[in-house]
């Protein structure tokens, strides 16, 4: 398992998608993710550090209790990794799950696919 590869997969998740402030958020995005990083989920494909922003403030916007949790460790081979997580209120914390699975490049995120689980109501 690369070191690397699975921290930036956490951070992105708690640092990243859990992070509810605006410039703490930005930061991380501008560490842990190069210039031209393209993210990928159910709603598109976002393109840069400003676009991955918006996605997650959009997120925010829609969900304000819901929280991340990792379902287990990150999953890595080489500069490619995978993470699964949940995503609830607090009385349903894994009402949501999915999956991440990130491409690094130099020690960075250039692309990072979402993928969310459905279930039958």
């Amino acid at each position: 398992m690369s070191t690397t590869t699975a921290s930036l997969l956490m951070r992105n998740l708690h640092d990243v998608f859990g992070e509810r402030d605006p410039l703490r958020r930005r930061a991380v995005i501008a560490t842990l993710f190069v210039p031209e990083a393209q993210f990928s989920d159910p709603h598109g494909r976002h393109v840069g550090h400003a676009a991955l922003d918006e996605a997650v403030s959009a997120l925010h916007a829609q969900f304000p209790d819901h929280a991340f949790t990792a379902l287990g460790e990150a999953d890595t081979h080489e500069e490619y990794g995978r993470l699964a997580w949940a995503f609830g209120p607090p009385d349903d914390p894994q009402r949501t799950t999915g999956l991440d699975v990130a491409i690094v490049s130099g020690g960075r995120i250039s692309a990072l696919y979402t993928f969310v689980d459905t279930r039958d109501a």
